[in-house]
């Protein structure tokens, strides 16, 4: 199958690399001339490695090569069957791609924006024919993350949809579809993992703590040390934009710990401190861990049962999608078959009878609870 990339940044050139290697031709751009001509030499030194491993065979390495075609234009992109954008997270940006790729395309392609945040409804909401407009959210690193989020607007054909899971899932992805809702399920559900970690340093207690008790519970890495991995500059923007989107519910509360990380420049691995870094000396459980993890999960399981009641997707999509999406041990759902219903709606009405005023119904159950 022939496929466009708009963008050569990380994100589109671990896109085309997906598709590459799944045998669909590649033609990709992007708006700078430096990241057209590196192209090609960034994508072998991602395959290397993976040669040297044995994990890849050097005439695979050369065909993944070979199906890159990097292109000066989006309209050198005809005749795609399928459009996948990377480029600038800015609404009139991705307009004006769309609006000028409908103009060259064939009109059984389908387009779809890699957007982690915007609407893709107002994302597509200038062109002739937005039926055949889809987002496709791949998470970073695309060659190695499983997961994609296959999102629809209200007016999206069947025939789009089901031609970009037929592609993504030729590469090895897994496929959930996920509402045209702020922040999707992984982005959306994902918020009181940090969140509810930054209310309990508001209340006194230790990154250190509140990492080994997640640790201590199953998780491959807590909400510190994922924020440290993340950047706490990304984190924020996304806390924020949520936020935004959702009227400022306290829910999506903006904590004041998080924006002074960024201002003072403690973003994490890529400045070389954070709320984890330097890493302490050790990580014990503290006495209480069993309940700090209880809480942070309770609200995670609630913020889940929110979205599952706003429509457009299944308690097993959340369930795959969070643990694909951030390596959780189980989903939502599954943690509240482990908890039961009545320890997680007494959980919550604990906390929202404790909660400072700022915090004000951040803790009411979700219908479903």
């Amino acid at each position: 199958m022939q496929i466009g990339v708009i963008g050569l940044g990380t994100m589109g050139l671990g896109i085309a690399q997906v598709l590459a290697q799944a045998g669909h031709q590649v033609r990709a751009t992007d708006t700078q001339e430096p990241a057209r001509a590196s192209a090609h030499d960034r994508l072998r030194a991602a395959l290397e490695p993976r040669v040297a491993k044995g994990a890849l065979s050097a005439r695979e390495r050369d065909a993944t090569l070979a199906a890159l075609t990097v292109v000066a234009t989006p309209e050198d992109i005809a005749p795609a069957d399928l459009v996948i954008e990377a480029v600038a997270e800015k609404i009139e940006v991705k307009q004006a791609l769309f609006a000028q790729l409908e103009s060259v395309l064939a009109p059984g392609s389908v387009l779809a924006t890699n957007t982690s945040s915007l609407s893709v409804s107002n994302i597509s909401a200038r062109m002739s024919r937005p039926e055949r407009a889809i987002g496709l959210h791949f998470f970073n690193p695309a060659p190695v993350m499983k997961l994609v989020e296959l999102i629809p607007h209200s007016g999206s054909s069947p025939r789009a949809l089901a031609l970009a899971r037929q592609v993504c899932e030729s590469a090895g992805k897994v496929v959930v579809e996920a509402p045209d809702r702020p922040g999707f399920i992984v982005n959306r559900c994902a918020r009181p993992f940090y969140g509810e970690a930054l209310a309990l340093l508001e209340e006194g207690r230790s990154p250190a703590e509140v990492e080994a008790a997640m640790l201590a519970a199953g998780y491959r890495i807590g909400p510190f040390g994922l924020i440290d991995l993340i950047g706490a500059d990304i984190n924020l923007a996304a806390t924020e934009g949520l936020a935004q989107a959702m009227n400022q519910h306290p829910r999506y509360h903006v904590f004041a710990a998080l924006r002074a990380q960024v201002a003072d420049g403690r973003l994490g691995r890529k400045s070389g401190r954070g709320f984890l870094i330097p890493p302490p000396a050790s990580l014990p459980a503290p006495a209480d861990a069993v309940q700090i993890a209880l809480r942070i999960e309770a609200t995670l399981i609630n913020e889940a049962a929110w979205l599952l009641s706003e429509g457009g997707t299944t308690r097993d999509d959340i369930d795959t999608a969070l643990r694909l999406g951030l390596n959780f041990p189980r989903g939502p759902f599954q943690l509240l078959a482990q908890h039961g219903p009545a320890s997680i709606r007494a959980a919550l009405s604990e906390l929202e009878a404790k909660a400072p005023a700022h915090l004000k119904c951040r803790y009411l159950p979700a219908p479903d609870l």
